[in-house]
């Protein structure tokens, strides 16, 4: 699969990414590939002896690589605060693109380099509550360098070309960095999809390079070659065990609260100048105490008024008698007197307004308020 390609496929599967990344907490694998870059190396001969080539001696080939891939797989553990562990077996393959000497290229180049090893590695997620989680790295282990018939051949059309070859493999000291970013995936707890950059060097390789001369006769001589690549992966992680983002709690909204009952009131007129209760006024008085109980009031306010014949002193004794009354009546019809406030407002506060000295009806009554 080409690069672009891999991108495009990862960009997909990336669509149904999670609000919030969680920190990778005990064990997981992972797994990526893609492309490899394999720095020029400086192929030289090691000790004190000399390479033959169709330029004459030399001390050192330069080799330059195609483009190439990789791959790596991993088993680790995250310690849920952002720190990760884990153990790397690596792969990676490049084709020689050309030798050189201080002379110039070699002609009828061939072979392929390769690495593959073990790595131990130390990582810590920036673990920022975003959808992304950002990380770092470094390791350091074991890896192979193998040069597979990395070679310059004679052809008919140059009689006087030696041919060199090195096909030969050694392992050395591994060391690397690792810079990348996690896209968890929010449908799949625990996966996530990866994106990094790997620099992996090693120490020189020692291999045996054989150069032949138009004669036939075979020159062993050691060389040491670099080994420094840099790789752009994609992959998958799979955390085991990673917590289940609890569902999101419905935020129901509150009942609205009960509108209060509206207070009701009843009106007990009286005649002119009195305050005893009427037959009318009587059954007006039992059917607040009736509805006292059924509605469940918790308070009766009984309130006494006068027209404005009279003087304002009378007038206010009148409507408290007139309301004095009242509660009377409703304590012999059963509601409880604690129950019942008394108020007097003499002519203060006509139903019907007059003038001083105005006989109204209305305005000589008693309100009984039910709440």
């Amino acid at each position: 699969m080409s690069l672009k390609k891999a991108l495009l496929a990862a960009t997909v599967l990336a669509l149904p990414l999670a609000a919030q990344a969680q920190p990778v907490t005990g064990v997981y694998v992972g797994a990526g590939a893609g492309y490899n870059y394999l720095q020029d190396s400086d192929i030289s001969v090691s000790g004190g002896g000399v390479l033959g080539t169709a330029r004459g001696p030399s001390r050192k080939l330069d080799g330059e690589f195609d483009n190439g891939f990789g791959g790596v797989v991993s088993l680790g553990y995250g310690f849920g605060n952002g720190v990760r562990a884990e153990i790397e077996g690596n792969y990676r393959e490049n084709d020689v693109s050309s030798l050189s000497t201080n002379a110039g290229p070699l002609p009828g180049i061939g072979g392929t380099a390769r690495s593959y090893g073990v790595m131990a590695n130390a990582l810590y997620d920036f673990n920022l509550g975003l959808p992304i989680v950002p990380y770092i790295g470094a390791g350091a282990g074991y890896v192979w360098h193998d040069y597979d018939t990395v070679r310059s051949r004679g052809n008919a059309g140059n009689a006087a070309l030696n041919s060199v070859t090195i096909d030969d493999e050694e392992g050395t000291f591994a060391f690397q960095g690792i810079v990348g970013a996690a896209f968890p995936i929010a449908a799949v707890p625990g996966l996530a999809i990866t994106a990094e950059y790997r620099f992996l060097g090693t120490l020189q390789p020692e291999f045996t390079a054989v150069s032949r001369s138009v004669t036939g006769a075979a020159t062993r001589t050691k060389v040491e070659v670099d080994n420094y690549n840099h790789s752009a992966f994609i992959g998958l992680r799979y955390a085991f065990n990673q917590p289940v983002p609890a569902a999101p709690v419905p935020v129901v909204a509150p009942a609205p609260a009960a509108a209060p009952a509206p207070a009701r009131t009843y009106l007990v007129f009286f005649d002119f100048d009195r305050a005893d209760l009427t037959d009318r006024a009587r059954q007006i008085i039992a059917e607040a105490a009736q509805n006292s109980s059924r509605v469940q009031a918790t308070r009766i306010e009984v309130a006494g008024h006068a027209d404005r014949s009279g003087s304002p002193q009378y007038n206010q004794r009148l409507s408290q008698r007139r309301a004095d009354a009242v509660a009377a009546e409703l304590v012999r019809l059963g509601v409880a007197r604690s129950a019942i406030t008394v108020q007097a407002f003499g002519e203060s506060r006509p139903l019907v307004p007059t003038a001083d000295g105005v006989r109204e009806p209305q305005n000589r009554r008693v309100e009984i308020v039910l709440r």
